[in-house]
Order: C-alpha cells, then sequence, then structure tokens
C-alpha cells in the first residue's frame, strides 16, 4: 500500500500527529510519503512567534504535495489545524487545487482519514474533521474513522475523536499530543493502510 499524507501546520501539533499516523501506516506494512502545504504567511510574520518559527523550521523541509503525489497513493492522510471551526486557507487551497484529479477519478475508491488540532476542548475539533471530509464524498474517496474498538477514544481527555484524530495544544500551542491522542494518531494510520490494502486487493 501507498499512503500520502498531506497537512499544514503552525505550531507543530498537526505534525506530530501525522507522523504518528504515518508510523501507524508503516506498521501496517505501507510505503508512506509525507507532504505538506505551499507556505503562504510571510517569513517576517512566522519569525515573530518562537513557536511558530521553532516548527516551520521543520515543516518547510518537508515536499510541497503534487498532483504525481495524489496519482501515485492508494489511500490518503489530512491533516490541518483548526481555523474557526475549519481547515486551514492553504488546506482549503490544496483541495481546491486538485479539481483536475476529480474530473479523472483518481481518488475513487481510496481511503481518506483526517487529523486536527485545537487550542482548547472546544476549538472545533469535530466539525473541522466533518469539514474536511466534503470535498472527498465528491472525489469518491472511502472516508475512514477510529472505531470505538480503540481504546483511546474512551479514555482520552482532551484529543481524539470516531471522526478522526485530533490534540488538544493549548492557549499558547505549545502543549503537544499527549500519548493517547498520538496512539489514535497511530491507529488512524494503521487503519487508513489496511483499508487501502483490502480495497486495492
Amino acid at each position: 500500500m501507498k499512503i500520502l499524507a498531506v497537512f499544514d501546520t503552525r505550531y507543530g501539533n498537526t505534525m506530530k500527529l501525522i507522523y504518528a499516523a504515518a508510523d501507524g501506516a508503516r506498521a501496517a506494512g505501507a510505503e508512506v510519503k509525507i507532504t505538506r502545504c505551499k507556505i503562504v504567511e510571510p517569513e517576517a510574520i512566522i519569525q515573530k512567534n518562537e513557536y511558530w518559527a521553532a516548527a516551520h523550521k521543520e515543516f518547510e523541509k518537508i515536499p510541497e504535495v503534487t498532483f504525481a503525489d495524489f496519482e501515485w497513493a492508494d489511500g490518503y492522510i489530512w491533516g490541518s489545524p483548526t481555523r474557526f471551526g475549519n481547515m486551514t486557507a492553504p488546506m482549503k487551497a490544496v483541495i481546491d487545487g486538485i479539481s483536475p484529479l476529480w474530473l479523472k477519478g483518481t481518488m475513487i475508491g481510496k481511503p481518506a482519514g483526517f487529523i486536527t488540532s485545537t487550542s482548547s476542548m472546544h476549538g472545533g475539533q469535530e466539525t473541522t474533521l466533518l469539514s474536511m471530509m466534503f470535498p472527498f464524498f465528491h472525489h469518491g474517496a472511502i472516508i475512514v474513522g477510529v472505531p470505538y474498538s480503540e481504546q483511546g477514544l474512551i479514555k482520552t481527555s482532551r484529543g481524539g475523536t470516531p471522526y478522526g484524530a485530533s490534540s488538544v495544544s493549548g492557549p499558547m500551542a505549545n502543549q503537544g499530543p499527549d500519548e493517547i491522542e498520538l496512539d489514535v494518531a497511530k491507529a488512524l494510520g494503521k487503519r487508513v493502510a489496511e483499508v487501502a490494502g483490502k480495497l486495492r486487493g
């Protein structure tokens, strides 16, 4: 199985969840390619926030996603921080820009899972995950969530939902994902890879 992870991040929390999901997919035997959205914020703005600047150093080294990446993949993991209960503008720009793939049917029958992070418990985790799903119904993708057989969903006191992996980053965005949140992300990545394998087989 070949799994493509596409994500945006500001302070690195969504990136940590993406890495965990990639680990889960690899544990299921998948090859994983991690890519990012286009960086649109001015460097001067990024450098004004120490947490953003620190995460940006790692984020900018990751390759920007291409059309060829989408065609290469058997399944997808999408990750975006929350912006007012929705995905970020760079993530929306990626999704809006792949309409030629919709015309070709590139994603039909391929699984997709979703990841987000918020600053607070009720900061829009579930609305962001759900809103990220909508375009992929149009693409014909198979939406993959996290079932309650994953014990982290029962134990978590912060992030992690049946709609996808998530974390609570704190008001200063300096609270990384905890062990349970990372475990849910790994479970999501593993499930996307396993579903991709079954669908491809």
